[in-house]
């Protein structure tokens, strides 16, 4: 598991230290960068991150609501409708909580504009 970790943390550093490169075009004996791109590149890494997080987060809070609600109605069977219910309103209240996660993360990538131009003048540039 640490070892999956180290290595999985090590390519992400690796993606991160050369993703300049791949934002930048050669013109001359300039090295143009692509302005304002790294906001985009943030927020679609940000959008990622954070619904992975959140469904993680959820997934745990998920499954400790279950298991309670089993464990209760294992030692009590006759309040098991009761406990049903307010377990399925709670389950319903931490999904909310992911739904609302993803919403922000499609508010914030519909900000992302149409880059398509913008790459194809960096592939024009580096002969691709």
């Amino acid at each position: 598991m640490k070892k999956a970790l180290s290595i999985g943390t090590m390519v992400g550093l690796m993606l991160i230290a050369v993703a300049p490169s791949a934002f930048a075009a050669e013109t001359g004996n300039q090295l143009v960068m692509a302005s304002g791109l790294w906001v985009f590149v943030a927020i679609a890494l940000g959008c990622g991150i954070g619904i992975g997080i959140a469904a993680h987060g959820t997934g745990i809070g998920m499954g400790n609501a279950i298991n309670g609600a089993l464990q209760g109605t294992a030692r009590n069977p006759e309040a098991g409708g009761k406990i049903m219910t307010t377990m399925i309103i709670g389950l319903a209240l931490i999904e909310s909580l992911c739904i609302y996660a993803l919403v922000i993360c499609f508010i914030l990538v519909f900000k992302i504009p149409d880059l398509t131009k913008l790459f194809e003048a960096i592939l024009k540039a580096l002969g691709a």
